[in-house]
């Protein structure tokens, strides 16, 4: 059957790896689909993620990186629950995530492993674990709740599938299990049947169900069946079935009726079974779904078969029902996703033709509303009707599939039936079957509307108008408006008769419903019209709706002007006004005409409104010279300044300032330019100065920094106008830092009398000028001189002050100023008056007011300079009197005492306040003896050199540098530099010092002689003073310094101190003697001092000499020495001397060098002695274990025993693995047996050639490791069975296996590797690594033995790994089967292929080539077929028939020149209806000259070049062939062509047919011409009948007249005339009928008129409807007259076969 016309058609929706999913993960545990909305896939390769497949959107797959065990996308919404093991339990943690919100619903720790879940609604998820089953909701925080308990069927199952039906009060767990014994490969289902309600299981047998809901007829409320396949196997017996049962029928209802019926599997899928079910509630079918692909398709109803077909080559394991469409989708194992969708147009023609089964053809459509069974229904109708069945036929056209019955020729026939009486109407029977079943069509709610108008029933109507029974029309709403305008208006609503709905708005007065409404439909009314028809009657509402109109989308569909010229015609000038307000307040630049005309009607009516729009700043686009004029004449000056742009304008109004607000005058000065703001200030000063001074100081405030300050200043300066001057600068003055306007500022204000501001400027501002300043104050002699003062006392002109305020005879002021201004200017002041002459008194009176206050020193200066010292003699004693300790009083005074020689040595000597420089620098020229007095008090040790070198006083520097004991003024003295250091020197050295009795000034001197690097100088001092009996003799400093000095200066002498000092520092000094190599003084030091140790130090470390050290050492007898002396011989190699020296020493401490020392000189046995006197002081790891070392290397076995038994610290680890390194095994053995160290002990043996040993040890061990090595050494020494033993322990482990095998195999060692092996298969631990490596072993070195371990360990091998080892081998049989193996489909064909003398096996390719992925392989396929197989092409071909193009197929054989090979292929596949493979057929047709198969392949397939083929044939010289050339023609609408090559072979039936065909006149008149012709009167006859419809009447009695063939015309004629008698016989009939139908009509409208009470009393209850209060009272009766009808029934039809008759 031809995939067009199945009933249920199929199409690819996706496949999963074009999308990047691999293969490997499209399987049951991984992929998941819920809904026909999403697939959820989860990767563990190359990484943790799970992707979410949208099916609106599949090719933009959502990738997330998430690690679970499972995932299930919400069958509705993106919401997606995941579920993961906690590590190292059997606990499941399971999470639900919100993916739009990104965040975390719920989440849930289960005590136990769910082992399968599901979404069993969009609300709830269904858990199910080995025990258990539980519920758990997603809303809330409910943990999930315990369903029911797993029945015993149901252990040791896979679970597939688990649903609940639409109540959740049925619930259904499916599992499957392996089969039974007598036929294992029969995969057995079970089922558990759960029931919420009664809280009972039952346990079936079943593999797939479904639940369903089905209205059972005369049950109102809907029954929930259960449809569940089985397929079981009883006493060899397979049975299939499947079952529909209803659960929890209703008492006393209808119940639905158990069935049941066979699902037949064809031989080749014995052993397939169900996997899935699905239920279309659509079409009410039952799609069952098998593992292999099978499709089975049931009626629910009654459990009918419907179709069967294979959907997929590959294995289903997953479907989800596609509820939109009645389908569902499936899953196979390349990943492909199908969609199962009814085909619509044939299912009902499959049902009723191939099944025979009219009934459930009908029920199929009139339940899924399908095309197909429109005769069917038609006929079963008029049958109803007929049989006055009338309540049967209105329920079969309410059913009736696509509406074909709901007609007004339906309503019609309903309408003529007669009322009997009692009985409702049929009509009203009619309608209430519809109104029960849904919504009534437009003609059918008019025609019942009408019914119930005329009865004043309006209440029915708005019921079912609320219930949207009634399809809403404009008919409907005119008929309703005549009772009720409220509910014709939401008829016309619903009908979207838009002009009746604007009209309805218009006459309720709603017009701003209008504009919503006609938005909302996108309708144009006339908005002009309503808009005065509103203004008519309310402007408030006028202005609304056109406020609304222009907020309209697209614009405001009336000109605004035009709205605006309505109001203002009825003077409504506010309205016009709020209007343009509103509608111009985006400002647009068209909008400018507007705004000028709502300024201009408001200016000259309500002035004041006019200025609120301007002062709002909405409008800019307005005529502003137009409005500027208008403002001018409404007296709004500050709005035409505003708006005028001309100087002289402005001009003219600005003058007005009388009528301007000053505050908005200033503002408007903001918004001129800079030079006709100038030009409007000074018009302002000219019209008025007094009155207008302050607008303009403002404005000049405002506006200097754009006006300038300059220009602002020129104005006041022209009119002269300070005060105007005095308050623009006041204001500016703090921001501004231009001398020049402080200083005009200044003058402002000293001018119009503000002297306090004066006063102020100048004390507080920086930046005037002060010179200038200064010179206007003196030359304006205010009578305040405070302001000068402050400039003179800021800027430094203090002595100009002094001789104005002096000549000017203001000496209040002076004292004013040095009393309170500024006492510290007191000297210049005082300076100044001298210089002007000024009394003595009046200065000393000034200057003791002052007093304390009074700076000295500047004071003393200007004295000084003046030679008018002794002035200040009173003021300075009166300052000592009062305890002054000024150092510059005292200063001053001492110099008046020099100068007066009054005693001035007591001065100097005992006066602590002066300044010991500044007198002395005053003494210098008049006494050096008094410089040097004042000098030595303060210590000035720079001036007092100075003098003394300038006056030859070396003897009182020497006594003051001894004295001051100061290493600065030493170095600086001792200077070389100094010309005069000799002469100090000698001073030092005859007097000073000598002089001295203090040590600290003789160690200071010292101490500055050693620094000053003069050692033969302080040699000779020294010498002196601690030789020759002085008082520092004995000093030990002195001494320690003499020889240390001689040590540096003068080696010579050293020894000589030595032997006659006995008061030094000998270790120190000894030191000292070392480190400048005087090493026998040294000795000498350390002998006389007894360090002995420091002593032989020297000897050995300076000297040299060992054997002098020895000598020395055996003299003192000390410990210590000893032990030095041992330290130079173990440095010096002398290892034996070291040890015995240490030994002597009794000294441990060494032990590590010794060790080491001993080692590197392989004196061992004196190194057991040292170690054995070691450890009588230390309890050392090291000692210990370097002497069990010293036992091993003099091979003293025992003592090691002996040794190792005692107690003892030693790290027998560390010493056994350092016997191992040096080769002494034995010592080694002992070791690590003692410590249990088997691994080690392993090794050792293993090098002592003792192997048994070692595997003993090594099983002790129990390491990788040793196991390894041991291993290794046994196959090395080919010990083959131990070595087995070891191997077995090792190949457990899979990162050890490739190692152990790599050794075996470089060592040439196969057939022990294979034995070890084959040997570790059967070890409970064995791995796939063992597995596989025995097969890589056997494809390199045992190929015979490698397909028998593939094919019986196919599950445990790394299949990757054996194929590379394959491929490697060139076992291309093996590579082919593990390439099956592993799905590589396409390299298992390839492989074949290529090597197809070893791999080729025609029934695997097979199996192989339909299951690759790459295309080109299918053609690859046929070319390999082609070459090396051609007789089992087409076989392949075949089962590549679905895959494959056949058109390159065709292609390829025809380029081969073999396209006959594949002729049965193409046959095959011909039904594809492909150009390629039909013409190819019938090519070979012609060839073969089988014109009956090429007129079957012509008929059946027209998808080819037709007229290239007859064109190819009409001249073959087969006769058959030319007529087939004849009938491509024909088909090919080339009727000339065809009936001319009809004549040519003398073929007139065909050329007849051909011409009726056409359907063209004048080729059915050329022929019987022809036939005439040709003298064929037969033809000529029978041309007439066969195109009896294209022949003209006349036009054939005319042929026949003329030629003499009246008689053989005559047939035809005779037709003619009784075809047109019987057209007149059906008028006069149809008129005769006509006639009647008027009286009949006439009498029935007076029946309807007679029954009218009748239908007002059935009318309520044969129409139902929900209760109503007040419904079926009294007083709803009324007339009824139906509407008036055509002609009923159908119009006659003419005889079937004969034209209608023509006028001629």
């Amino acid at each position: 059957m031809a995939a067009a016309n199945a009933p249920v058609a199929m199409k690819e929706a996706l496949t999963l790896p074009s999308i990047g999913i691999n293969p490997q993960f499209i399987t049951f545990t991984h992929v998941t689909m819920e809904s026909d909305k999403y697939i959820c896939v989860r990767e563990t390769s190359p990484q943790n993620s799970v992707v979410i497949i949208d099916m609106s959107m599949p090719n933009q797959p959502l990738r997330r990186p998430i690690t679970a065990d499972s995932a299930l996308m919400n069958p509705n919404s993106r919401i997606l629950a995941l579920k993961a093991q906690l590590p190292g339990t059997t606990q499941d943690h399971l999470q639900i995530f919100n993916i739009e919100m990104k965040a975390k619903m719920k989440s849930h720790q289960m005590p136990e492993q769910v082992v399968f879940w599901k979404w069993i609604t969009p609300k709830m998820l269904g858990l199910v674990t080995q025990t258990t089953v539980y519920h758990w909701s997603i809303e809330g925080d409910s943990e999930p709740v315990k369903m029911f308990e797993r029945t015993a069927n149901l252990v040791n199952n896979q679970i597939i599938n688990y649903r609940c039906d639409t109540s959740e009060k049925w619930l259904v767990l499916i599992g499957i299990a392996p089969g039974s014994p007598e036929r294992p490969q029969l995969v057995k289902g079970n089922m558990q049947l759960f029931s919420v309600d009664q809280q009972r299981s039952q346990a079936l047998e079943a593999h797939a169900a479904a639940f369903a809901s089905f209205k059972v007829p005369g049950n109102e409320n809907p029954s929930t069946l259960i449809s569940f396949a089985t397929k079981t196997i009883n006493a060899g017996q397979v049975t299939s079935k499947l079952h529909v049962i209803e659960l929890g029928a209703q008492p006393g209802k209808p119940s639905f009726t158990k069935k049941q019926a066979d699902l037949f599997f064809p031989p080749d899928f014995a052993d397939d079974f169900p996997v899935a079910m699905q239920i279309s509630h659509q079409y009410g079918l039952i799609y069952v779904i098998t593992k292999l692909g099978l499709l089975f398709v049931y009626d629910l109803e009654t459990a009918t078969a419907v179709y069967r077909n294979r959907i997929s080559p590959d294995p289903i394991f997953l479907t989800a029902e596609a509820s939109s469409i009645g389908g569902f989708y499936a899953i196979n194992r390349r990943g492909q996703v199908l969609l199962a969708t009814i085909n619509e147009a044939t299912i009902v023609p499959f049902v009723s033709g191939q099944l025979n089964n009219l009934e459930l053809a009908v029920n199929l459509a009139k339940r899924g509303n399908l095309p197909g069974a429109e005769q069917l229904v038609v006929q079963r109708f008029q049958e109803l009707f007929a049989q006055t069945k009338y309540k049967e036929a209105a329920e079969l056209a309410a059913e009736s599939p696509q509406g074909i019955l709901r007609t007004p020729d339906t309503v019609a026939k309903f309408q003529t039936v007669p009322v009997q009486a009692g009985q409702t109407p049929p009509l009203l029977q009619y309608f209430g079957t519809l109104l029960t079943r849904g919504k009534l069509n437009a003609f059918e709610s008019l025609e019942l509307s009408r019914l119930v108008v005329n009865q004043n029933k309006k209440n029915l109507l708005e019921n079912w108008l609320a219930e949207d029974k009634l399809e809403c029309s404009e008919e409907l709403g005119d008929l309703v408006k005549t009772v009720d305008n409220d509910l014709a208006l939401k008829i016309f609503i619903k009908a979207r008769v838009t002009p009746k709905v604007v009209a309805a708005f218009a006459e309720r007065r709603e017009f701003d419903k209008i504009l919503i409404y006609s938005k909302q439909v996108g309708y144009n009314p006339d908005y002009l019209f309503l808009l005065q028809t509103i203004l008519r009657q309310d402007a408030q509402g006028a202005l609304n709706f056109a406020l609304m109109m222009s907020q309209m989308e697209g614009g405001c569909p009336v000109d605004y002007n035009t709205i605006t010229d309505l109001f203002l015609q009825r003077n409504l000038i506010r309205e016009a006004t709020a209007f343009l307000l509103d509608v111009l307040k985006p400002n647009l630049p068209e909008h400018g005409f507007l705004q000028t005309k709502v300024l201009e009607i408001n200016l000259v009516t309500f002035p004041n409104v006019a200025d609120a729009i301007l002062a709002n700043g909405m409008f800019s686009h307005y005529d502003r010279p137009r409005i500027a004029q208008l403002c001018e004449k409404a007296g709004l000056y500050v709005r035409a300044l505003q708006h005028y742009s001309e100087l002289p304008d402005i001009k003219r109004v600005i003058v007005n300032t009388h009528a301007i607000e000053p505050q908005s005058l200033v503002e408007f000065f903001g918004t001129l330019s800079r030079e006709w703001a100038l030009e409007c200030m000074k018009d302002l000063l000219l019209v008025n100065l007094r009155g207008n001074l302050q607008i303009i100081v403002q404005v000049a405030k405002e506006y200097c920094e754009q006006l300038g300050v300059e220009p602002c200043i020129k104005i006041f300066e022209q009119f002269k106008s300070y005060e105007g001057l005095y308050f623009f600068l006041g204001s500016y003055l703090s921001s501004s830092e231009d001398p020049d306007i402080h200083f005009k500022y200044i003058e402002a204000a000293a001018k119009t009398g503000q002297i306090k501001e004066v006063e102020r400027v100048t004390r507080e501002s920086n930046f005037y000028d002060a010179e200038k300043t200064k010179n206007f104050l003196m030359e304006a002699k205010l009578p305040d001189a405070r302001p000068l003062i402050n400039v003179c006392d800021r800027f430094g002109f203090v002595p100009d002050l002094t001789h104005y305020l002096y000549t000017n005879n203001m000496l209040r002021y002076i004292e004013g100023y040095v009393q309170k201004v500024n006492p510290g200017n007191t000297p210049l002041v005082v300076g100044q008056l001298l210089d002007d002459e000024c009394p003595e008194d009046f200065i000393k009176g000034l200057i003791l007011s002052v007093r304390s206050l009074l700076p000295v020193e500047p004071l003393v200066e200007e004295c000084e300079k003046r030679n008018r010292l002794r002035l200040l003699t009173q003021f300075l004693e009166h300052l000592v009197s009062e305890g002054s300790q000024d150092v510059h009083v005292h200063n001053a005074l001492g110099k008046i005492i020099i100068d007066s020689n009054n005693n001035p040595e007591h001065f100097l000597t005992t006066n602590p306040y002066y300044d010991s420089r500044v007198v002395g620098k005053y003494c210098e020229k008049r006494d050096p003896t008094l410089a040097v007095v004042a000098y030595r008090r303060g210590q000035c040790d720079e001036e007092l050199i100075n003098v003394t070198n300038k006056n030859s006083l070396f003897k009182l520097q020497a006594r003051y540098v001894v004295e001051r004991m100061d290493g600065d003024l030493w170095e600086k003295v001792l200077n070389p530099e100094n010309e005069y250091r000799r002469q100090l020197i000698d001073q030092v050295v005859s007097t000073a010092l000598p002089e001295s009795k203090s040590p600290e000034q003789v160690s200071a001197a010292v101490k500055a002689f050693m620094t000053a690097d003069l050692p033969h100088e302080l040699i000779e001092l020294l010498e002196k003073i601690v030789l020759q009996n002085s008082a520092f003799s004995g000093n030990f400093n002195l001494q320690n310094l003499l020889i240390l000095t001689a040590i540096k200066a003068d080696p010579s002498r050293v020894m000589d101190y030595v032997n006659r000092l006995d008061n030094f520092d000998g270790p120190a000094v000894g030191e000292v003697a070392v480190e400048a190599q005087l090493y026998e003084e040294a000795f000498a030091i350390f002998k006389k001092f007894n360090m002995n140790v420091q002593a032989v130090n020297v000897l050995l470390d300076n000297i040299r000499s060992i054997e002098r050290a020895v000598e020395f050492a055996f003299r003192v007898e000390e410990d210590a020495v000893w032990s030095q002396v041992a330290k130079a011989q173990l440095r010096e190699g002398l290892v034996s001397d070291a040890i015995e020296s240490f030994i002597r020493a009794d000294d441990a401490t060494q032990f590590l060098d010794v060790i080491q020392a001993a080692e590197n000189a392989n004196v061992y046995h004196d190194l057991v002695k040292y170690l054995l006197m070691v450890r009588q002081k230390a309890k050392e790891p090291k000692v210990d274990s370097e002497l069990i070392y010293a036992y091993a290397k003099i091979d003293r076995l025992g003592e090691i025993e002996e040794f190792i038994l005692m107690p003892n610290v030693a790290n027998l680890q560390n010493v056994g693995d350092r016997l191992f390194d040096e080769a002494l095994y034995e010592a080694a053995k002992i070791i690590f047996a003692f410590i249990s160290n088997w691994a080690k002990l392993a090794c050792t043996l293993v090098k002592l050639q003792q192997f048994q040993g070692a595997v003993d040890a090594a099983r002790k061990a129990n390491s990788a490791k040793t196991w390894k090595e041991v291993c290794f050494a046994c196959v090395d020494a080919e010990e083959f069975r131990l070595a087995q033993i070891c191997g077995l322990n090792i190949i457990v482990q899979v990162d050890d296996l490739e190692e152990v095998s790599e050794f075996y195999q470089n060592r040439g060692c196969f057939n022990e590797l294979i034995s070890l092996m084959e040997s570790g298969l059967g070890l409970e631990r064995a791995h796939m690594g063992i597995f596989t490596e025995l097969g890589v072993l056997y494809a390199r070195y045992r190929p015979e033995k490698l397909m028998e371990h593939i094919k019986l360990f196919s599950t445990r091998l790394n299949i990757p790994k054996l194929i590379r080892a394959c491929d490697e081998q060139q076992h291309w049989k093996e590579l082919t089967y593990l390439y099956i193996l592993y799905d590589e489909f396409d390299n298992a064909a390839t492989t074949i292929m290529n090597h197809s003398p070893e791999a080729w096996e025609h029934m695997q390719f097979k199996d192989v080539i339909v299951k690759v992925a790459n295309v080109e392989l299918y053609y690859k396929a046929v070319h390999f077929y082609l070459q090396e197989h051609p007789e089992q092409i087409n076989d392949v071909l075949n089962v590549l028939a679905l895959r494959v193009d056949h058109t390159r197929v065709v292609d390829i054989m025809r380029k081969a020149g073999h396209l006959r090979l594949v002729k049965p292929y193409m046959v095959a596949v011909q039904s594809n209806n492909v150009s390629a493979v039909n013409e190819a057929l019938n090519e070979i047709y012609v060839e073969e000259e089988d014109y009956d198969r090429l007129r079957e392949s012509i008929d059946l397939h027209d998808n080819f070049d037709m007229i290239g083929l007859a064109q190819k044939i009409e001249k073959h010289e087969l006769l058959e062939m030319r007529r087939v050339a004849a009938y491509i023609y024909k088909k090919a609408g080339r009727w000339k062509q065809s009936i001319a090559l009809s004549k040519k072979d003398n073929l007139y039936k065909d050329a007849m047919e051909t011409a009726s065909q056409s359907g063209e006149r004048e080729l059915a008149e050329e022929l019987l011409v022809y036939f005439i012709e040709k003298g064929k009167k037969e033809c000529f006859a029978s041309c007439l009948f066969v195109c009896y419809d294209l022949v003209r009447a006349d036009i054939a009695l005319e042929l026949a007249w003329m030629n003499n063939m009246i008689d053989f015309a005559f047939p035809y004629l005779l037709q003619f005339i009784r075809e047109y008698t019987g057209k007149v016989d059906e008028l006069i009939k149809d008129k005769i009928e006509a006639q009647k139908e008027v009286k009949a009509k006439e009498k029935e409208e007076k029946d309807v008129i007679a029954q009218q009470n009748m239908y007002a009393q059935l009318l309520p209850l044969a129409l139902p409807a929900p209760p109503m209060p007040g419904m079926g009272g009294p007083g709803m009766g009324g007339g009824f007259a139906p509407p008036p009808m055509g002609g009923m029934g159908m119009p006659p039809m003419p005889p079937f076969g004969m034209p209608p008759m023509g006028s001629y």
